[in-house]
């Protein structure tokens, strides 16, 4: 199978209207702007874009309003993660249909089967499709059974099309025993922070990155890529601080606090669904203030 690099991967949220309706017209700016902003791929609906809101038809019909608006420019990632194996099948088959260039999936929500589960969990899933399949490695969301390199490389040997591994664990020794191990079967295996430590990542083999940042700050996101993407990890230091002190603003809130920091930068994509809490007023003036505190988002876009 020809090798895909997905670069950098922006990861758009999913706005909804006032009666929490999917907006179509304003997902169709949405995706514009992350397509001027620098991404190398778009990914959705990840956790970011609230997938985990939203029904199946919906999911289906987000991803395939993403392909349409998207008109070739740029691949377009599908994110099939499902509590049931086989409704994870049924999303991916559909993301193959609909023209997407590659699907992305974590272990099952809710339950927490035993290893050799997720194993085939995961086997089942990338063996529905033709198209290259990622596996997206987020404990701090996920709890339950543990990615790890042993898994990978069992995947590895059932799936042709397992392409790599999207992390967000911040577990260098897992990073590292993937990269060795996983190279080794396969040279053209990737693995891709699914968080800003792109310095950290690099370092160590990661290629391309998964970005929800890039929403609020594109043009830093983009930066620091490019830096480490020429391994420049000495240079690249100081924007990797910026990114992350970004991210510690806006973390604690999730996707209220990722909306809430959109909207202050004059790209209102309205309120999470519930049960998603939107920030208060004085929790979004606290927000807003801290980012206007960071000379480091002085160069980004305001508005659309």
């Amino acid at each position: 199978m020809p090798s895909f690099v997905p670069g950098l991967v922006h990861t758009p949220v999913t706005p909804f209207t006032r009666d929490a309706r999917v907006d179509f017209d304003l997902f169709g700016k949405v995706i514009e702007f992350h397509l001027r902003s620098g991404a190398d791929s778009l990914a959705a609906p990840m956790h970011a874009g609230e997938s985990v809101s939203l029904t199946d038809e919906e999911r289906r019909a987000v991803l395939e309003f993403a392909i349409k608006q998207v008109r070739g420019r740029m691949p377009v990632i599908a994110h099939v993660s499902h509590s049931g194996t086989g409704m994870a099948v049924s999303l991916a088959r559909h993301a193959q249909e609909a023209g997407a260039a590659a699907i992305v999936a974590t272990t099952p929500y809710y339950w927490t089967p035993p290893p050799a589960m997720v194993l085939e969990h995961f086997a089942q899933i990338g063996s529905a499709v033709r198209i290259p399949f990622f596996v997206y490695n987020a404990p701090e969301e996920m709890a339950g059974t543990k990615v790890n390199a042993e898994l990978c490389l069992k995947l590895m040997d059932k799936l042709d099309n397992f392409a790599g591994v999207a992390d967000s664990s911040l577990d260098w020794q897992f990073m590292i025993e993937l990269v060795d191990f996983a190279r080794g079967m396969r040279p053209g295996f990737l693995l891709l922070p699914a968080v800003e430590y792109m310095v950290s990542a690099g370092a160590i083999g990661g290629r391309g990155a998964f970005s929800p940042l890039a929403a609020i700050a594109p043009t830093l996101v983009r930066r620091l890529y490019d830096l480490c993407r020429k391994e420049q990890y000495v240079e690249s230091r100081e924007t990797q601080e910026q990114v992350a002190a970004l991210r510690q603003v806006v973390k604690k809130g999730g996707v209220a606090s990722l909306k809430a920091a959109m909207r202050a930068m004059g790209r209102d994509c309205g309120e999470p669904r519930p049960p998603v809490r939107a920030l208060g007023e004085v929790e979004y003036g606290r927000l807003a203030e801290a980012l206007g505190a960071m000379a480091a988002l002085r160069a980004e876009p305001q508005g659309w």
